[in-house]
């Protein structure tokens, strides 16, 4: 069975707060992140929708992405870039 993985960012309009995450199960991570989770960051910031997502089939390409958008570079390319289409579309 072939993985797929996914690179994604969370916004939490209340409290203008974002969260960069890897997983193979998106749809499962998500709400865990919105929900089942009891504690960590993301439980103080909810609710949480998903603002950007991106798709990998290579695992350590995912986890080297995941660490670009973590890097100050890719901060600010969600600060500038992601974030100003979502507060668009609210």
């Amino acid at each position: 069975m072939e993985d797929n993985f996914f690179v994604y960012v969370l916004y939490s309009i209340p409290f203008r707060k974002t969260y960069t995450g890897m997983t193979s199960d998106l749809i499962t991570r998500f709400k865990f992140h919105n929900g089942k989770s009891l504690k960590g960051f993301t439980v103080r910031y909810r609710p949480w929708i998903l603002a950007h997502v991106e798709y990998f089939v290579l695992k350590s390409d995912a986890i080297k992405r995941e660490k670009e958008l973590k890097s100050g570079k890719g901060r600010e390319w969600i600060k500038s870039v992601i974030i100003p289409r979502i507060i668009n579309l609210y």
